[in-house]
């Protein structure tokens, strides 16, 4: 398949997807996301045994591209649930893949960044790395990546990422558990492939049903729970806070929050 935001390359047993918008930071376009699903579901069954999901230039990920967010003004309801719908199809297939991941993550990865590198089953991180769910910011609601976030962490510190929206370390990151392990930058891709190759070294089959066992036993719930994150994530976008959000982050200015006010 041919691609225009991110490459796929493979080294026997392992196949690594790279975001290829170093110019943006990596950051997501409604393409690149499409492209992130097609390449996921291409890797379930192309034969390779380990998937890598790593970032070109200086960062992962940092979230939505700029010219999304300029175009989210003039869009309706029904193009917002179109938005978060294919959101929720990138994180889920990406949680759901039959095949182990490992996110090689390195400088950047905020809000829907963060969300992409600890879905995978792994999370190896450079000593620079920066995460951070910072929506509440300017007027977004974390609700797809909230989801996976509570599965892995639990509430009370999911609350306390999602509503501070702070940025944090990639040693914060291991703390809280959201990361394996944190390595030296110009080491990164090394552990990378020796955790792939260990990996590569198990029963293909064994590691497809343990997958398909640990996602059974929480897919009703994910279900649920994403079906309201989608609604949540389109009423948000009809607040006087998400405008306001949206124009002070366009403008590089403070957003004064009007708190309540909704129209």
């Amino acid at each position: 398949m041919s691609y225009s935001t991110i490459l796929v390359e493979d080294d026997a047993p392992l196949r690594t997807i790279t975001l290829n918008r170093p110019e943006r930071r990596n950051a997501m376009t409604p393409e690149m996301q499409e492209e992130l699903i097609a390449a996921f579901e291409d890797a379930a069954h192309c034969g390779c045994r380990v998937l890598v999901l790593a970032g070109a230039g200086e960062a992962f990920c940092s979230g939505l591209d700029l010219s999304v967010l300029q175009a989210m003004e003039g869009k309706t309801a029904a193009e917002f649930r179109a938005d978060a719908e294919r959101t929720a199809r990138l994180f889920g297939t990406l949680h759901e893949l039959p095949i182990p991941t490992i996110a090689a993550v390195h400088g950047a990865a905020i809000a829907g960044g963060t969300g992409l590198a600890t879905i995978c089953d792994f999370t190896l991180a450079a000593t620079g790395a920066r995460f951070g769910f910072t929506e509440v910011k300017i007027g977004f609601v974390p609700a797809l990546v909230s989801v996976f976030l509570a599965l892995q962490l639990g509430d009370k510190r999911s609350r306390s990422l999602l509503l501070t929206g702070r940025v944090f370390s990639a040693d914060d990151a291991w703390t809280l558990g959201l990361v394996n392990a944190v390595v030296p930058a110009e080491e990164l891709a090394q552990h990378v492939r020796e955790l792939g190759l260990m990996l590569a070294a198990n029963s293909p089959e064994s590691m497809r049903a343990t997958k398909r066992l640990m996602t059974a036993r929480n897919k009703a719930w994910l279900e649920t729970e994403i079906a309201e994150a989608i609604e949540a994530s389109v009423q948000a976008r009809e607040t006087g806070d998400f405008r306001e959000g949206i124009a002070a982050f366009l403008e590089k200015r403070k957003p004064v929050w009007k708190t309540g006010n909704r129209e």
